[in-house]
């Protein structure tokens, strides 16, 4: 049975499949990525791993994987197949593509930066599965975003396509990473619900979840915190819109979690601040934390369909 290589590697833990031409998948794995031994030691578990999903593939299905997708975290070059950098796996510069057409005996391989790629399982084959303009809004650790048009991720010139998180929307705000103040991601992001509600209800082991069940409860106080991140997420959000007119905005992640406690506010603020705007569906992401996985397949089968085509 002809299938594929899927590869989603995270700051934590990798998610594998072997992936049929249909997008059923044949076989899932996961294993930690182990990013405490270093990035050298990270580098050589992915090869490992997609090793053993070769040799599964041939004694189970009698033949070798006819391509491999692999999505990575951080500043990814697709065109020449480098992982340029990851700041939670700290390596640079890495021919990630190279180095696993060597190790799985020279199939091609694709390489997706983490969020495009789950990007594209959601527009394919997920939440957002027919619109022909998306954006898919993961909201995780930070924040980041795919552009979806016609069934592909539009990468931008230099690879930095769809960086919402990015985008100031309290110029007061918190210090950011990046070295601006008042991202949206130390605003909204899972992470930064977090710190606020630790600080508020006094509990530095409170996260947003918890934020999200005393909201339900009524708690005033993370009501406040909630709202200040639905808020300031709405604010990213319609400059997104306005920018990009996308008749689907996805949005996923740890926070989209809370369900309806998040996705009505937000429905509410994003409305009550578009003016000439077309509002679009906003939606919660339908593939969970297999989009990546999903999506790393889609970039194999894309490969090989570009191969035969040409």
């Amino acid at each position: 049975m002809k299938h594929v290589i899927a590869l989603d590697v995270g700051g934590t833990g990798m998610k594998a499949a072997l992936v049929g031409a249909d997008g059923t998948l044949l076989h899932e794995a996961r294993r930690a990525t182990g990013r405490e031994r270093g990035p050298d030691a990270v580098v050589e578990s992915i090869l490992a791993f997609a090793a053993e999903l070769r040799a599964h593939g041939e004694e189970r299905f009698g033949e070798s994987a006819a391509a491999a997708g692999v999505a990575v975290p951080g500043i990814v070059d697709a065109e020449n197949g480098i992982a340029v950098y990851a700041s939670n796996l700290g390596w640079r510069d890495v021919p990630m593509r190279d180095k696993l057409g060597e190790r799985l005996g020279g199939v091609p391989v694709a390489l997706g930066h983490d969020v495009r790629t789950g990007g594209l399982a959601e527009g394919r084959i997920g939440a957002g599965k027919g619109a022909d303009r998306f954006l898919f809004v993961p909201l995780g650790t930070g924040i980041a975003g795919a552009i979806g048009i016609a069934g592909t991720i539009e990468a931008g010139a230099h690879g930095y396509a769809g960086e919402i998180g990015h985008v100031v929307v309290r110029p007061d705000g918190p210090d950011c990473g990046c070295g601006q103040r008042g991202c949206l991601e130390t605003l909204a992001s899972a992470s930064a619900v977090s710190r606020a509600w630790a600080a508020a209800s006094g509990d530095p082991e409170a996260d947003a979840a918890d934020c999200a069940k005393a909201v339900e409860s009524g708690d005033p106080a993370a009501v406040r915190v909630w709202r200040n991140a639905v808020d300031a997420l709405a604010a990213g959000l319609v400059t997104a819109l306005t920018l990009l007119d996308p008749r689907m905005l996805i949005i996923g992640g740890g926070l989209a979690e809370a369900g309806e406690t998040l996705f009505v506010p937000l429905r509410a603020a994003v409305e009550e601040r578009v003016t000439f705007q077309k509002l679009p569906h906003i939606v919660p992401a339908a593939l969970g934390d297999t989009a990546g996985c999903l999506g790393a397949g889609l970039l194999a089968w894309d490969l090989l369909s570009t191969e035969v085509s040409a």
